[in-house]
């Protein structure tokens, strides 16, 4: 079962979009798997302390995009393939690469430098994952 352990609530973002973020990653990072079950509604709306009309809107738009399947009287589970994974990946990372291009752009940094600066960051964070 997908853990939500270390899931962590951000201010200012809308809880079922922290939901639906945190499986996106765990599938970008590949520890959720294809066919790994959620936890029920109720069960993450208590771990979470939130209303479970919250975790329902996540999982119902985590349904809307492929990424997870419940049936009635059935548990929720994800259904992955190598192309959603892909593109789970790909939308997370140009959604975040987006807001730090922004934030160079605003600091009147090059584009040269700012890869230097991704180079280098990467460097001294321990390579390659």
């Amino acid at each position: 079962m997908l853990a939500f352990d270390s899931f962590r609530m951000e201010e200012g973002v809308p809880i079922y979009l922290q939901i639906m973020r945190f499986v996106q990653r765990s599938v970008a990072a590949g520890t959720a798997q294809d066919q790994e079950e959620l936890p029920s509604r109720r069960t993450l709306s208590a771990l979470l302390g939130v209303n479970p009309n919250t975790v329902q809107k996540a999982y119902r738009l985590l349904e809307e995009e492929g990424l997870m399947e419940s049936r009635s009287g059935a548990k929720s589970v994800l259904t992955l393939d190598e192309r959603k994974v892909r593109d789970v990946r790909t939308k997370l990372l140009e959604g975040e690469i987006a807001v730090l291009v922004a934030a160079l752009k605003e600091t009147g940094s090059s584009k040269e430098e700012a890869l230097d600066l991704v180079a280098r960051l990467w460097d001294r964070e321990g390579g390659e994952p």
